[in-house]
């Protein structure tokens, strides 16, 4: 059951669509490298679209109704969409769910120290990672530091072409005959991820003058000083813009596209449907990279909170109706799957793996090994969602995420799964999974959003 490539389908219009959407996507990964960015920036593309916070309907008790748009956010971390279709909400929405969080270091709570007159800033890294790729390639500091007073402080250093890098070394291959014996997942050891952001001391100062001089910097630029890194969320995160990729320009490379190329297809179809007969969702989370805990995950309660409101915001709440919302709704857990590399064809077992440019990848189930952590798709479903994809002409495929024995991955979907919906995992294929910089298929990311839209639409 080999899948068409979508590339060999286009005609000029759809190039263009392919391209245009391709230019706003790399403005999206742009702007938003960690979740607070996210979803600064999703706010803004969707109160351009005309949706309204909902917090402005529960203050002044104000009633929903067909056709309201309406949002909610949670911590600056998570988001939730809806747009109010004609149909009972009883019956159940159509609901688009990705992460917004991505693997990058986080900095220590006591980040900063010198030692041999260089400064660093110590980190613990995020999510999975392979640490020996995160080495010797330029790195920038995006986040905020809270102070005392409550005044939160954007920082972002090292995008701008007047910003410095910053890096973390690695030792030169003259010296390393130990390090190239080790195993890849100790060449470099958690507690060596630490970044070198300076090496110049400050003058009049004997003690840690380089630390000195860093504070300094930081003081004259933010006004923040040491003990505010207390109060800081700080994320390294790879420096740079994300870049069409392929002489062909086929392709996106950049960091952070799992799973922020769901988040942004998924948020753009939401935006692009005008008019949906079942209420519609797109809901975008933190956390999912360490197994969706803390407040602003999917395991919270943000979601389900929300849709109580939007229930008595309608002036239909009852926690019958909420439970019977919840289980009558039908979800894509938009997540990314493994593309197959010919360069590591033994990780893969073809038949059942995604490809670049066959289109947007449906996973019946994820988990790992004897799908361990998965959730699993019923048929009836599947069915249901290849019926309304083939009706209009979405490229898509069915893939698993590489050998049965080799690893496998989990998403959002089995939390969803636990309110009696159904739920099935669908996004884009990407390789260099959890580098710092990843790979897409721009006709991958087009048909997905089509895909998406399609779902919220009919399904």
């Amino acid at each position: 059951m080999e899948r068409a490539n979508a590339w060999k389908s286009y005609n000029t219009k759809q190039l263009r669509e392919l391209e245009n959407l391709s230019k706003d996507y790399r403005d999206f990964l742009d702007c938003g490298k960690t979740e607070r960015e996210c979803v600064k920036k999703s706010i803004a593309i969707a109160e351009e679209a005309g949706y309204k916070n909902l917090a402005t309907f529960m203050k002044k008790e104000k009633k929903l109704k067909a056709g309201d748009k309406v949002y909610a956010v949670w911590m600056n971390k998570a988001i939730a969409l809806f747009n109010i279709g004609d149909r009972d909400i009883e019956e159940g929405m159509n609901i688009l769910g990705a992460h917004i969080d991505s693997p990058r270091l986080d900095v220590k709570q006591n980040p900063l120290y010198e030692t041999d007159e260089f400064a660093y800033l110590d980190t613990h890294y995020y999510g999975g990672v392979k640490k020996y790729q995160w080495v010797a390639l330029p790195l920038a500091v995006h986040g905020v530091v809270v102070k005392k007073t409550g005044e939160v402080i954007d920082i972002v250093i090292g995008e701008s072409d007047d910003d410095p890098v910053l890096c973390i070394t690695d030792l030169l291959i003259h010296l390393a005959g130990r390090q190239m014996e080790k195993k890849a997942s100790e060449v470099i050891e958690g507690e060596q991820l630490d970044i070198l952001v300076g090496s110049r001391p400050l003058k009049g100062k004997d003690k840690d003058a380089v630390k000195e001089n860093i504070l300094k910097l930081i003081n004259d630029k933010y006004g923040i000083e040491e003990e505010d890194f207390m109060s800081a969320e700080l994320e390294v995160v790879p420096a740079g813009k994300a870049k069409n990729s392929g002489i062909d320009s086929s392709m996106i490379l950049a960091y952070g596209q799992d799973d922020r190329v769901c988040a942004y297809t998924s948020l753009r179809a939401m935006i692009d449907v005008k008019d949906v007969s079942k209420t519609s969702c797109c809901l975008l989370v933190d956390k999912e990279e360490i197994g969706s805990v803390g407040a602003t995950g999917m395991r919270s309660r943000f979601f389900e909170n929300t849709v109580a409101e939007i229930l008595q915001c309608l002036g239909e709440y009852s926690e019958l109706k909420l439970r019977r919302c919840l289980a009558n709704s039908r979800m894509l857990s938009s997540d990314v799957n493994a593309a197959y590399d010919p360069m590591f064809s033994s990780a893969f077992e073809k038949r059942n793996s995604s490809y670049f440019g066959r289109g947007m990848v449906f996973s019946k189930f994820t988990g790992s090994r004897g799908k361990s952590g998965s959730n699993d798709a019923n048929a009836e479903y599947i069915a249901a969602i290849r019926k309304i994809m083939d009706e209009e002409k979405i490229h898509y495929q069915l893939a698993e995420l590489g050998k049965v024995d080799v690893g496998g991955g989990g998403t959002i979907a089995y939390i969803l799964s636990l309110y009696g919906m159904e739920v099935i995992d669908c996004g884009v294929a990407v390789l260099n999974m959890h580098a710092p910089w990843e790979l897409a298929s721009k006709a991958d990311i087009y048909e997905t959003k089509r895909g998406y839209e399609v779902f919220l639409s009919k399904a």
